[in-house]
């Protein structure tokens, strides 16, 4: 499983150049990000380089941050290659509470990150299906 930063922003301009800016500053990479919103505030949720060091910052620049798991199974960057994850997780009975996704280095491979009602489950079906789970050393050389 990989550690995911979860960043609550007040809905207003500027919000995420400050988290952007906190990370800047720690010299802390940002590999994949996503944020949902709605009128009062935002949710950023991103997969960072040093993710515990990225949230002390982050809450230090008072900005409320938390840590959640979450998986980054590596997929074929084809058409259906995310099909390959979604149906045994379906055919099992897991819900996948929100996922998100990012290329990688590699040619006609991409990431996929994703939460779920259980993770440990929709672990063991996902390498049981023979899916590759990103390891979180490995979220450096993305």
């Amino acid at each position: 499983m990989v550690k995911q930063i979860s960043v609550f922003l007040a809905n207003q301009p500027g919000m995420l150049n400050k988290a952007c800016e906190v990370l800047a500053r720690e010299g802390i990479d940002i590999r994949a990000l996503t944020v949902a919103e709605n009128a009062d505030y935002g949710l950023l949720r991103m997969i960072v380089e040093k993710p515990d060091r990225a949230t002390a910052a982050l809450n230090k620049a008072g900005l409320s941050s938390i840590v959640h798991e979450v998986l980054a199974v590596e997929v074929e960057d084809s058409p259906g290659g995310l099909c390959k994850i979604t149906k045994p997780l379906t055919e099992s009975g897991v819900n996948i509470e929100y996922v998100y996704a990012f290329v990688s280095r590699k040619a006609g491979r991409a990431y996929v990150v994703l939460r779920t009602d259980d993770l440990t489950k929709a672990k063991k079906i996902l390498l049981k299906n023979g899916s590759r789970m990103l390891p979180e050393e490995e979220i450096e050389s993305i």
